[in-house]
């Protein structure tokens, strides 16, 4: 998905034009000068391409490390990670240096750059504007984000650039799916993650050191085994918000999301030596909400309980990430030391395992006969005053064939959706990966009125 980042010295009203942009006001947190949000992305709400904005005054850029430097970090991020820099400045203060230096900065990004004139509240502003056309980005849009003014005219000015770049980047995934399976390796700092990958291609492919967060950036490693192409993607640890201090830190972060996003599968890596922590959580529920195929690397297992049988480790270990995972039910364990290269084999066996699993979606026949026996086994209760939930039929879905492991929709058409319960769809979940084993493949159900073909409810188990 194509990506703008909004740049612009603090207090330019950067943070309200992302709010107006994204379609919704995202949480803002003031821990220290200038402002760092919870979220520094989301979806454009206003276009009509699909693209995500990135807000650079939510990274923690401030004037605190001198001029040059506050200049540097947010131009430098911008030119990094966009494919369209809006550049935001405040027309009731007209240019500062500040705004000058940026715009020097910006001309050597691939990027093209959209001035937008902020804060253009009334006509007085509005016509004190063209000045900024000193800056060299033409007269720019003015708008003002406050009182959502003239924000079609922007979102237009996106949607130019953006829509060539989507209709690009889908071809491009197709292609890139013909060369065998894109693997994210993730996990918090200092789990392991580039241990693994290195015991894997056996050689120090990437920098592993001792201390946390080593690799900053994600980084696609080609790999062959068994005669067929993969992509290891290496990834930056994800850390919690409140350590991200600096905006190195967030983005590799942020490259790390879009890693899940785009891989065929994930390799949580958890350090066992020291359990799961609220960080491993955050990561997992990422995978979750993506939907994602999914290997849990239990690494270090040569640290955990060294001196116990190894098959009781396995199974306090297994049993410790399941109950603070639970909602990965669906993930299997291998047990490793990346380190010490003990039990590497053991990852790609299980690779196959669950792309075997993938390639024998449960067919809609098979899928009708199980629900109609779960169904019996166990009817839906009817809340008091409503109707029994009944079942009409199912069918299954492939939503993306182009996919190495591609991963099932089951929709199922109701009477009426409302009536399924969270606790009874959880039951179907659970008898159907009991009954239809699909090892490391995420059991989607979609469930839809009789008369509604577009109102749908998906959930990940």
């Amino acid at each position: 998905m194509p990506t703008v980042a909004i740049v612009g010295r603090p207090n330019v009203g950067k943070s309200a034009l992302f709010n107006r942009l994204a379609g919704r006001r995202i949480a803002i947190v003031h821990d220290q000068p200038g402002v760092t949000r919870d979220r520094i992305s989301a979806p454009c709400h206003i276009t009509k391409t699909p693209c995500t904005l990135i807000d650079t005054g939510g990274i923690g850029a401030t004037l605190n490390d001198g001029f040059s430097s506050a200049v540097t970090t947010e131009a430098d991020i911008a030119m990094q990670t966009a494919d369209l820099i809006l550049f935001i400045v405040d027309a009731k203060d007209g240019i500062t240096a500040i705004d000058e230096a940026l715009a020097q900065k910006l001309r050597k990004s691939k990027a093209p750059v959209q001035l937008v004139i902020n804060k253009a509240d009334n006509e007085k502003q509005t016509h004190l504007t063209g000045d900024f056309a000193t800056l060299g980005y033409g007269a720019g849009i003015t708008t003002s984000a406050e009182l959502g003014k003239n924000l079609e005219q922007l979102a237009d000015a996106i949607d130019e650039v953006v829509s060539p770049l989507h209709r690009d980047i889908e071809l491009a995934e197709k292609e890139v799916k013909k060369d065998g399976l894109k693997i994210a390796i993730v996990g918090r700092p200092n789990a392991g993650k580039s241990s693994l990958i290195n015991a894997i291609l056996k050689d120090d492919r990437t920098i592993v050191s001792d201390v946390a967060g080593t690799t900053r950036d994600a980084v696609d490693v080609p790999y062959e085994f068994l005669g067929e192409r993969h992509t290891l993607i290496d990834t930056a640890g994800i850390r919690r918000r409140t350590k991200m201090d600096s905006s190195v830190e967030v983005f590799s972060a942020m490259r790390a999301e879009r890693s899940i996003r785009r891989a065929d599968i994930c390799l949580l890596v958890i350090d066992c030596a020291e359990g799961v922590s609220a960080q491993d959580r955050k990561i997992a529920r990422i995978i979750q909400d993506e939907k994602k195929p999914c290997l849990i690397v239990l690494n270090k297992f040569d640290l955990y309980h060294p001196s116990a049988n190894r098959s009781v480790r396995l199974e306090e270990a297994t049993e410790h990430v399941s109950t603070e995972l639970f909602f990965l039910a669906y993930a299997p364990y291998v047990a490793v030391s990346a380190l010490k290269q003990q039990s590497i084999g053991l990852v790609f066996q299980k690779l196959a395992e669950i792309r075997k699993h993938a390639q024998e979606p449960i067919t809609t026949g098979k899928l009708n006969r199980f629900l109609g026996a779960a169904f019996d086994k166990k009817p839906p209760q009817a809340r008091k005053g409503t109707k029994r939930l009944k079942l009409l039929y199912a069918t299954t879905a492939i939503n993306d064939r182009y996919t190495a492991i591609p991963v099932p929709t089951y929709i199922l058409f109701v009477n009426d959706k409302r009536l399924m319960q969270e606790n009874y769809e959880q039951y179907l979940t659970n008898r159907l990966r009991e009954d239809h084993p699909s090892l490391g493949i995420p059991i989607i159900f979609s469930v839809r009125s009789r008369n509604s073909k577009d109102d749908n409810k998906s959930k990940r188990k």
